[in-house]
């Protein structure tokens, strides 16, 4: 179980996602919410379980924790139209400060359940944070 979020969007009709990941208190939660009104769906938050099937690596929310999300200042509620699994297609870090991101990094990657995935660094809390996980997506050659 990893302690990170994950947000998914459509795409040929197989759901892709971008795992949050973080210490507690960096915006993982808080990205995920805005995401949400950018496309995306929620898969998990705060937990998710990865696995790999298929060649690919998928994650999901662990059964008591899926479809909600915590909104800090108002507790844990429902995430609307939650996704059960998604593909996940990159790992997204949060880091504590917007110099913490190269402006022009070098490729990286981690292996998560024997598979490879592309890692990324991104300041939460920068209102267009969820438009560049959309930006880093379309990178990799994920279509959305």
């Amino acid at each position: 179980m990893r302690h990170a979020g994950l947000i998914a969007r459509r795409q040929d009709g197989v759901w892709r996602g971008a795992l949050i990941e973080g210490p507690s208190g960096a915006g993982k939660s808080d990205l995920a919410l805005r995401a949400l009104a950018h496309g995306f769906r929620l898969v998990a938050d705060d937990r998710v379980l990865a696995f790999a099937a298929g060649g690919r690596l998928y994650g999901k929310a662990p059964d008591t924790l899926a479809g909600l999300i915590e909104v800090r200042g108002l507790g844990v509620v429902a995430a609307e139209a939650a996704l059960p699994f998604c593909e996940v297609a990159v790992v997204i870090r949060c880091v504590a400060a917007p110099e913490a991101v190269e402006r022009l990094p070098e490729p990286r990657t981690e292996t998560i359940a024997g598979m490879t995935v592309p890692v990324f660094d991104l300041w939460p809390r920068e209102p267009a944070a969820p438009l560049k996980i959309v930006r880093i997506m379309q990178s990799l050659g994920v279509p959305l």
